[in-house]
């Protein structure tokens, strides 16, 4: 029955909400409701103990899912040479007017995640799409006649 109710509601909810459902879920159960209700949810006893945490902290809820600077850092923040890395792979094969703002790349976003991988720069395809943008290049494809 527990599981259920969980798979019903899981879906319409965020994680910070779904760990305050489970942690008042293991609340009302009492001694044991933890183990009982991360079995049921399919989640860890630690994100139970967390939510029943939260809950009994009395803090004002913080109006955002996660907590300011939680969740995946940037992958240019976590290697600061990833972009000079990145710039230096496409100076020689840069395109465009010099007085025009529009600057573009022959090379792909997929290849040039390829040779930054193998120069030791873990990085995808759509994250050098993300900084060429951010250096003010434009993102089109070839047009073939």
């Amino acid at each position: 029955m527990l599981t259920a109710k969980f798979q019903a509601l899981s879906p319409h909810l965020d994680e910070c909400q779904r760990r305050l459902v489970i942690g008042a879920e293991a609340r009302s159960l009492g001694h044991g409701g933890i183990r009982l209700v991360a079995r049921a949810a399919g989640v860890r006893e630690g994100t139970v103990s967390h939510g029943v945490a939260e809950l009994e902290s009395g803090e004002a809820p913080l109006g955002r899912v996660r907590r300011v600077g939680g969740g995946r850092k940037r992958a240019v923040d976590l290697d600061p040479g990833l972009r000079p890395a990145l710039l230096a792979l496409v100076e020689p094969d840069v395109r465009g007017d010099p007085i025009s703002p529009l600057r573009w790349t022959v090379k792909s976003t997929r290849q040039l995640a390829g040779d930054l991988t193998r120069q030791g720069h873990r990085v995808s395809a759509d994250t050098v799409a993300v900084l060429l943008r951010e250096e003010g290049f434009s993102l089109q494809g070839n047009a073939t006649r």
